[in-house]
């Protein structure tokens, strides 16, 4: 289940990139073209959540397969690398909401702020260069308007790092009252389902991701 799931979001982002950049009129007062951004920005969450079960050894029991899936979803999510995403995440579960946890920002709790370290973090000169590339294949070898581009694929992947990081890490994770949600200092959310998935793939149940590391984005409700 595993696998099918992660390559159907792949599938899926792929395919409605290609549509929006084809089919969706770039005109303001084109209320579909908004939906349809969120929706890719929705598939763009989609492609960490898979990266994340891979870190994790959530979407195949065959090693390779599970490295593979989880580096092409890192990798079409914005030119990251799966290995050094990896590590970090494994010293966001050693040491949560503190020091040594590279997605927490002690200095301060303001959103914002935040969120802007967190990117600066994660980005490399790699990333920069493969985005470039990307960018001047869908303008100078497939002919597309720069805006559109932007808007239909730049702009969904800005949103989706805004989503990841609310539900999380900013929510899960930040100050006060930490200190009575040991040993994860993680909150959750509270039980609904729907909400859960239509959030961030059962994500906000982070307390119970922290306690089951093991256990995929598609089975984290049952744990709730």
């Amino acid at each position: 289940m595993g696998i099918i799931l992660g390559l159907t979001i792949i599938f899926c982002w792929a395919l409605h990139l290609a549509y929006m950049l084809t089919f969706v009129d770039f005109v303001a007062d084109n209320p579909w073209m908004y939906l349809h951004i969120l929706l890719q920005a929705y598939l763009y969450t989609g492609l960490f959540i898979t990266g994340h079960d891979a870190m994790h050894g959530g979407v195949s029991k065959n090693k390779s397969v599970n490295k593979a899936i989880g580096t092409a979803a890192i990798f079409l999510f914005a030119g990251m690398s799966y290995k050094r995403l990896r590590k970090n995440h494994g010293l966001h579960h050693q040491f949560p909401a503190s020091e040594g946890d590279p997605d927490f920002y002690t200095k301060s709790q303001n959103f914002w702020r935040w969120w802007l370290i967190f990117m600066w973090r994660y980005l490399t000169i790699w990333q920069i260069i493969i985005m470039a590339v990307a960018y001047n294949i869908f303008i100078h070898l497939l002919g597309l308007h720069d805006a559109k581009v932007i808007i239909y694929w730049a702009l969904p992947a800005i949103m989706g790092t805004l989503q990841l990081f609310y539900f999380g890490v900013y929510q899960p994770h930040r100050e006060p009252h930490l200190e009575h949600m040991m040993p994860h200092k993680a909150r959750t959310l509270r039980k609904n389902h729907l909400w859960a998935m239509l959030s961030c793939y059962f994500f906000g149940y982070h307390y119970e991701h922290h306690e089951n590391q093991h256990i995929p984005w598609w089975k984290l409700y049952a744990t709730k």
